[in-house]
């Protein structure tokens, strides 16, 4: 086991892979696949509302049908109703390419040239195909569709550029159409009957007639490259859609056989699909770049105007950081795009504004990406002044200036901070400090300066004299930090110089040298340590303050890429580009978990709660989510989880946060790693007295009302009293006979019986019970003497705290002595049993220092009903003074204790130091 076990990913929105749409009912839903996983959006807020399991391979090819989805990965198609895996067809030899809903079958067509039919009604019982086409050696498929009102007949595109037309039912090829001599990409039926658009590699459009095999319209895309979706308008205009490899989409005017308008910069990467709703004048797109777009064809001009969208990274993300207590995370990717996503919502996620970037680029007739600021490399974020002003920093790849956002707003700041005028290079490390009104920049020149984030006025720069360039370090600098009293600086330069310098006055205080080249620093402001990560693959931790190495951790076989602290400082995460991720003790100077993944790890991130680690990877668009299992279970220590020296081997967390952590794990059913939300169902079996402080009492972790209620429950009933005497309703409901009951729940009447005999025998043993004195009456009372019994009270508390503070206060006046005149018969009474019963337990928890409040508010209550009794009865006394001792022995030690403490801190907090 380890420490971290996976949880889910977020940022993944779509893939390479062609989607599915289908309409059920008035709602329209698109089936996307993401990796090895797929999820369903509904198209009219493009919001998620089902997820699928995740696969063993990537998936190739998707089709759907109402509660039905099919996923083709590798040789075999998987069959989905709504989440659940149903069945599996194994038939192909080859890798599957594409899937065709046609009617009641699905038609899978794999790159060897093989076509199988099957059937997904009654699909427990079919499980193989119930027919075969094999296509010539020649022809190598590239694309199938249906054409309407052509029964039991597919098109199948070749790459070659040949188009032939089959008779899946009879088996039998019907005709070949010449072809283009172009590779066919994509083919799609029209409105128009006997009329399809065919999609070539060479960038041409050809609406053809199939029935008569005539050219009507060519249409030549102005762009080089393939085209590689097509979609034709269903609400009346005549209109024809075309993506291509470039990510522009064209919209064709079929009447005026002309181009009507171009949708420049739609998607970044190769458009994959491309769809018109049934009679609505809107398009879907979707991407490689992980986005989905909608558009809508309302403007007088016709042009199209994007309706709304869902995209994430389509480059791998360099730096990520957890933001707003651990419910968003700040992502910086290779695509130019800063990201904030909603660990608990998707549909917060979203891109930071970098202030009119499309008007801008149609302005100057560039690209988009060309306007965009350049990759991230670093950032940093304070969330104390983020009402104020900007509240973020990032430092850019080749870039002189470092840039401000405003995270309220999700915009880019109007500031740019400028370090060094004169002698401009790019702009290596950023920090915030803890108050939030100051901005620090290190240049790979060795300039350091600081800034005001209100204003973005420089407020000095810190030069070391020592120095040649006269600046602060001789070299590039690798990062910079501020203690949390904004009275020490401290900076870092390639060379292993680590200065510490005065913030205000900036003035070098200290220096030391690491002895290597140092890559990246990390400053806990807590507990005022630094960790620095150099190229020896050893991480040394300092104390800044006593200038002087206390930890030192090795263990990485390649180079570390990030390593963070959690918010406590009592642990140091790093990972590296041996697939590692690596958790260090720092007290207790030793490693006590690692794992490795199949990518590895390029930034890493622990929420301030320390119950979610997000990380990046090599190669990957999304980001990570891992549960800290030390966090959701009731285990006294990280030991229990932490794999020490040794090295685990997981999976990466999936899109659907259900499956399993470890590869060894995957088949064990003791050892299965479950989801987030199942921790915190999870019970454990640890006793409380082995986990016991001495002197110290254990809460009943019981809501505060619940044990405060028993104190005030004459006040609660006093307000609650009603005003007027309850009515009668109208109509009672015939079918819910329920009888009142103390512990609150429903009970409802049985039925009357059927045979006077039974009605009989049931009314002698009911007199039978009521005659035996030693009978319980209620199950408080058969909770009580059960336990008593066993001398283990444990059942009965947990019975108790179940109860209500009125069905508690029901049940201890019921066990009231009213009629007390003959002592003799009153010590006889079970009433009298019972009350040295609850005083045993009472003892018994005391002695223990278990449930320590709630026990206390429940003598409370049972002294205010029974103290009359307990005065009169001498049997009783006895076990009342008896607790009355344990009580105040255990009383003194606590508030010895607390007495103790509070002195220290009066003490300490009226000391100068």
């Amino acid at each position: 086991m380890c420490i971290m076990t996976n949880f889910k990913s977020i940022g993944y929105i779509t893939s390479s892979v062609p989607f599915s749409v289908q309409r059920l009912g008035t709602e329209t839903f698109v089936t996307v696949s993401v990796g090895k996983s797929w999820q369903i959006y509904n198209c009219a807020k493009l919001n998620l509302v089902l997820v699928g399991p995740q696969l063993p391979k990537k998936i190739r090819a998707l089709a759907s049908y109402r509660d039905y989805t099919f996923a083709a990965y590798g040789n075999s198609i998987a069959v989905f109703k709504r989440a659940h895996q149903v069945a599996t067809w194994n038939s192909h030899n080859a890798k599957v390419n594409q899937l065709l809903l046609f009617g009641e079958h699905i038609v899978s067509v794999d790159v060897d040239g093989n076509i199988f039919m099957w059937a997904f009604k009654g699909i427990n019982q079919n499980l193989t195909p119930i027919g075969q086409i094999s296509l010539e050696e020649k022809f190598s498929p590239s694309c199938i569709m249906h054409p309407d009102t052509y029964l039991n007949k597919v098109l199948l595109g070749n790459q070659e550029g040949s188009l032939q037309l089959w008779n899946i039912s009879t088996k039998m090829k019907i005709f070949e159409f010449k072809g283009w001599k172009s590779s066919i990409c994509c083919c799609v039926s029209s409105p128009a009957l006997d009329v399809v658009a065919i999609g070539c590699a060479d960038g041409k459009i050809h609406v053809h007639n199939i029935r008569y095999d005539e050219e009507i319209v060519t249409f030549t895309h102005s762009n080089r490259g393939a085209v590689t979706a097509l979609s034709f308008s269903t609400d009346g205009q005549p209109l024809l859609a075309s993506g291509g490899s470039s990510g522009v989409i064209s919209i064709w005017n079929l009447e005026k056989r002309r181009l009507q308008s171009v949708i420049r910069e739609a998607h970044d990467c190769s458009v994959t699909s491309l769809h018109f709703f049934a009679n609505e004048p809107v398009l879907m797109s979707a991407s490689a770049d992980n986005s989905v777009k909608m558009w809508i064809f309302d403007t007088s001009d016709g042009d199209p105007r994007l309706l709304r969208f869902r995209s994430g990274h389509s480059a791998p993300p360099l730096c990520i950081r957890f933001y707003a207590n651990g419910r968003h995370i700040l992502s910086a990717g290779q695509d130019r795009a800063f990201r904030l996503f909603s660990v608990i919502q998707d549909q917060q996620s979203r891109e930071l504004s970098q202030r009119h970037v499309s008007k801008r680029a149609k302005k100057l007739r560039l690209k988009e990406e060309e306007i965009k600021l350049k990759p991230v490399i670093a950032f940093d974020v304070a969330e104390i002044r983020e009402r104020d002003w900007c509240n973020v920093v990032t430092c850019h790849m080749d870039t002189a200036q470092a840039y401000v956002w405003r995270l309220q707003n999700f915009v880019l700041g109007e500031h740019i901070l400028t370090p060094s005028p004169e002698h401009q290079t790019p702009v290596k490390a950023c920090a915030i400090s803890a108050c939030g009104n100051f901005a620090v920049i290190g240049t790979a020149g060795g300039w350091i300066e600081r800034f005001n984030l209100q204003s973005g006025i420089s407020r000095g720069s810190y030069v070391d004299m020592l120095e040649k360039s006269s600046c602060a370090h001789d070299g590039e600098v690798v990062g910079v930090a501020c203690d949390s009293t904004n009275t020490l600086m401290i900076s870092a330069g390639y060379l292993g110089d680590m200065k510490v310098w005065d913030f205000k006055g900036r003035e070098l205080k200290s220096r030391w040298d690491v002895g290597c080249a140092v890559v990246k620093i990390v400053y806990h402001r807590s507990n005022g340590l630094l960790a620095t990560v150099a190229d020896d693959l050893v991480i040394r931790l300092y104390d800044v303050v006593a200038q002087r190495i206390v930890r030192k951790f090795e263990g990485h076989a390649d180079r570390i890429t990030d390593v963070c602290f959690s918010e406590d400082g009592k642990w140091l995460l790093s990972s590296s580009m041996d697939g590692t991720l690596r958790i260090w003790d720092v007290i207790l100077a030793r490693q006590i978990d690692a794992i490795n993944v199949d990518v590895s790890i390029t930034a890493l991130s622990l929420s301030p709660n320390m119950d979610v680690l997000a990380t990046s990877h090599v190669d990957q668009n999304g980001v990570y989510l891992w549960v800290n299992q030390a966090m959701f279970s009731g285990a006294s220590g990280v030991d229990s989880y932490g794999s020490g020296k040794e090295i685990v081997s997981v999976q990466l967390p999936s899109i659907s946060s259900t499956e399993g952590s470890t590869k060894d794990d995957i088949d064990s059913d003791d050892k299965s790693i479950v989801s987030c939300s199942q921790f915190q169902d999870t019970t454990t079996n640890v006793s409380h007295l082995d986990q016991q402080i001495p002197n110290l009492v254990t809460l009943s972790l019981l809501p505060k009302s619940q044990w405060q209620g028993l104190i005030n429950l004459d006040i609660i009933k006093a307000r609650n009293k009603p005003i007027e005497p309850p009515k009668k309703p109208e109509k009672v409901p015939f079918f819910l006979p329920s009888i009142p009951s103390l512990s609150g729940e429903i009970l409802f009447k049985a039925s009357e019986p059927t045979n006077e005999e039974n009605g009989i025998q049931a009314a002698d043993k009911l007199e039978k019970n009521r005659r035996r004195p030693d009978t319980p009456s209620s199950q408080f009372l058969q909770v009580l003497h059960s336990s008593a019994e066993i001398n283990d009270f444990s059942g009965f508390t947990d019975y108790v705290k179940t109860l209500s503070s009125s069905t508690l206060d029901m049940e201890l006046r019921m066990l009231q002595i009213i009629d007390d005149d003959d002592d003799q018969e009153v010590e006889k009474r079970p009433e009298l049993y019972s009350i040295e019963l609850l005083l045993d337990y009472f003892i018994h928890e005391i002695s223990h220092r278990n449930n320590y409040e709630f026990i206390q508010a429940l003598i409370r209550l049972f002294l205010k009903i029974h103290g009359e009794t307990i005065r009169r009865q001498k049997k009783i006394q006895e076990k009342a003074q008896k607790l009355l001792e344990v009580h105040c022995s255990v009383w003194q030690r606590l508030d010895g204790l607390l007495q103790s403490g509070r002195c220290k801190l009066t003490f300490l907090s009226n000391s100068q130091f």
